[in-house]
């Protein structure tokens, strides 16, 4: 049902490049600065900084509604979430994020590195524009879902199974991102590293406000196993250390919350959903990444993500993979999707 080893493509397609370029540290521990997200990756607690522009007021009365209409305008035991409500400038549940999925080094893991950047950019903003159709009551906004950090197949320098994308190409997201006033998600697959290793070396760019971060079970190798052998799991443990880390950065910068995205398709990739912390500066998708025909799809959204409940969700749809199962040869469309309990506000294209 899942991806299967989607993310181990990158190194067959970066050995097809030439070269690997150093990343994320440089060479000798040397860590590398981008010169797009530099100003603001220098700031640290001890250092002055310029104070940050006011951000909007809090309309408690849309968030009441939209979060209703999230739910079909039928509250359950389980769904909303009741939580403690997000600081100004949340884009959840005020907006539904339509996100490309990808790698610029890889054909085979996205729609964002299969097409021309502009052919990319153009097909994203039309289904952005499908989505708003489907639901007039939430304003659709575009994103660009980079994978900063992929699992291997191979062990690499320092036996991580990990590859760390060069800052360059994040910086290319980030270009990407301006010409459509897109958001940005930095996906991180650890391999046999942990997020307390690799998210740290992100916070230049995730100091940025429309930066945000996801995170992906499936590659979470606890079992020292090699990555797309099996499927891999975090505990509320692992993701309350980088809703923990994102909340400090909110509010040492004053930055809008952070959304973090959680991707899921099993109940076994996500331990201990009930100990989860929810934090008014950060907020959290669990979004269901599996690939299939529509009922398998819509069944494993409610086992692994309606069942257990943590904040929104999200809902991910496959290019390709969707319609490998005869008779089906397009996609769920967006209507099919928003009939789903509780509505995705993150929907995801690969």
């Amino acid at each position: 049902m899942g991806k299967g080893s989607i993310g181990l493509y990158v190194i067959v397609a970066m050995a097809t490049v030439g070269a690997v370029v150093a990343c994320g540290p440089g060479k000798a521990g040397e860590k590398k600065i981008s010169k797009l997200a530099a100003p603001v990756a220098v700031a640290t607690a001890d250092t002055p900084v310029a104070p940050p522009p006011p951000l909007p007021t809090l309309d408690t009365v849309a968030y009441q509604a939209l979060t209703r209409h999230m739910v079909h305008d039928s509250p359950s035991a389980k769904w909303p979430v009741v939580a403690e409500r997000p600081l100004s400038g949340a884009l959840l549940p005020f907006h539904r994020i339509v996100a490309y999925y990808g790698n610029f080094y890889s054909t085979r893991m996205g729609i964002l590195g299969e097409l021309q950047p502009d052919t990319m950019l153009n097909k994203l903003m039309s289904e952005v524009a499908n989505w708003q159709k489907a639901d007039t009551l939430v304003k659709t906004i575009p994103a660009l879902h980079y994978i900063v950090v992929s699992a291997q197949g191979q062990p690499g320098k320092g036996g991580m199974y990990r590859l760390r994308m060069p800052f360059t190409e994040i910086d290319k997201t980030l270009e990407l991102a301006k010409k459509i006033d897109a958001i940005v998600f930095l996906d991180i697959q650890v391999g046999l590293s942990t997020l307390q290793k690799e998210v740290p070396e992100l916070e230049q760019y995730l100091s940025l406000p429309n930066v945000h971060l996801a995170i992906d079970p499936e590659f979470s190798m606890k079992t020292g196993k090699v990555p797309g052998s099996v499927i891999g799991t975090f505990d509320a443990e692992d993701i309350n250390y980088t809703t923990q880390y994102l909340h400090q950065l909110v509010t040492r910068l004053g930055l809008p919350p952070k959304i973090l995205v959680i991707h899921r398709f099993t109940k076994g990739m996500v331990t201990n959903y009930k100990e989860i912390m929810l934090h008014p500066t950060v907020q959290i998708v669990m979004d269901m990444d599996g690939w299939g025909f529509p009922a398998k799809k819509v069944n494993s959204y409610k086992l692994a993500v309606g069942s257990e409940p943590v904040q929104y969700t999200g809902f991910k749809l496959f290019y390709k993979n969707d319609i490998k199962t005869p008779p089906w040869n397009t996609i769920m469309t967006p209507e099919q999707v928003l009939k789903l309990y509780p509505k995705p506000m993150y929907i995801q294209y690969q």
